[in-house]
């Protein structure tokens, strides 16, 4: 994260989860700890640069742990961090407000 946080807060949060690829690790970390080729295969069609170049930005910002142990072949597991899993109300927010837009377009 950079150095000096801007002013607003909502620029803050949007700093720290504005790309597309981190609201969706966040979503899927939120149920608990996976490995990278589950994180993986949860999102789809990322690649493996974009979702390595993400968990670390999101571990350099405290919001992701990354585990490894010391195994051959080596294991490495993804989890939120205490700061990481207080966004839950925001992502809780974004799905039910996507869920009432999707049903008002339906409609």
């Amino acid at each position: 994260m950079q150095d000096e946080l801007p002013a607003c807060p909502v620029e803050t949060t949007l700093l720290l989860i504005s790309d597309k690829w981190k609201v969706l690790i966040l979503r899927d970390l939120l149920g608990g700890t996976l490995r990278f080729g589950e994180l993986r295969r949860s999102l789809g069609s990322v690649s493996q640069k974009v979702l390595t170049a993400n968990l670390r930005q999101m571990e350099r910002d405290g919001l992701v742990h990354r585990k490894v142990y010391p195994e051959v072949p080596p294991r490495v597991e993804y989890s939120l961090t205490e700061t990481g899993k207080s966004l839950k109300p925001v992502i809780e927010a974004m799905r039910d407000w996507g869920s009432n837009y999707q049903a008002e377009r339906a409609a």
